[in-house]
């Protein structure tokens, strides 16, 4: 609250939900959550990962409990990460999609296909582009970009009974789209005081172990694809058999549950009491 000089706590508390749902509110709110989230588990529990990673928004929250990144400069930086994606694109003008059970390689070819068209029939790059913004699971990707151009590779697929479920975002996330506030976020990144030390981050933008975490992987994040599917796959070749989700909801342990071998751990703490039981069982 300091740093951003609003009243977080009574807007996640109490709302409006409007105006918590703005973009520039929401996340810094889910980055506050999650690192109270991570703050009481690992006091009541100690628990202590071998890496650290998060989708999108979540990598702050990941550098913030590895120590990384400190928690003022990181709501910060994600209030104006906010403020710039919703400038970057008019409202109203992009979308995003679920792609379920399609072939990421095929899918990519068929983004590309119709901004191609679109281009060629005269539309600009914000009518015309499409791409995938997230690579969440080997069923679930996701495409983001101009609307005309999402919808119309919507009926692409149909056409061929894939299933595409539009998503309720007030901008295309991760796509090129972005790029105009990648520009204006990039100085706020490189200004903010990132500290090295031992702890292992798997960034978005690589899905590998970085084992000297770059302001990079975050600047290139902002325009830049979602390699979560990637991201557990390293992870689980690297050993891990216990994945905690820390923060509200339990999308990413929707996600790992289809994708980590079974018999691993799978933990959310939307549940913190619960999860508390689990981590010292």
């Amino acid at each position: 609250e300091d740093s951003l000089g609003i009243g977080l706590r009574k807007l996640c508390l109490e709302g409006p939900e409007s105006e918590l749902n703005l973009t520039a509110n929401t996340q810094p709110a889910i980055l506050a959550h999650s690192v109270a989230a991570w703050k009481v588990v690992t006091g009541e529990s100690g628990l202590m990962p071998d890496f650290f990673a998060g989708h999108s928004l979540g990598e702050y929250s990941a550098l913030v409990a590895a120590e990384k990144l400190r928690l003022k400069d990181a709501v910060r930086i994600v209030r104006r990460r906010g403020e710039l994606m919703q400038e970057a694109v008019p409202a109203g003008k992009g979308a995003m999609s679920a792609v379920l059970n399609y072939d990421g390689t095929q899918l990519a070819e068929d983004c590309k296909a119709v901004s191609q068209d679109l281009s060629g029939r005269g539309l600009d790059k914000l009518q015309s582009t499409v791409e995938i913004a997230n690579y969440n699971s080997e069923k679930q990707l996701i495409v983001s970009g101009g609307a005309e151009a999402v919808s119309t590779l919507t009926e692409i697929l149909v056409e061929k009974n894939v299933r595409v479920v539009s998503l309720p975002v007030s901008a295309p996330f991760h796509s090129s789209l972005m790029k105009p506030a990648k520009i204006g976020l990039e100085p706020l990144l490189r200004d903010a005081s990132f500290t090295a030390n031992e702890k292992l981050v798997i960034p978005n933008i690589t899905g590998n172990v970085d084992k000297n975490y770059s302001v990079d992987n975050l600047v290139e994040q902002v325009d830049g694809p979602v390699l979560w599917s990637q991201t557990l796959n390293t992870a689980v070749d690297s050993g891990c058999s216990k994945f905690v989700e820390i923060g509200p909801g339990k999308v990413l342990f929707g996600l790992a549950r289809r994708a980590v071998p079974r018999g691993s751990q799978l933990i959310a703490t939307d549940d913190i009491g619960n999860a508390l039981k689990l981590l010292e069982s």
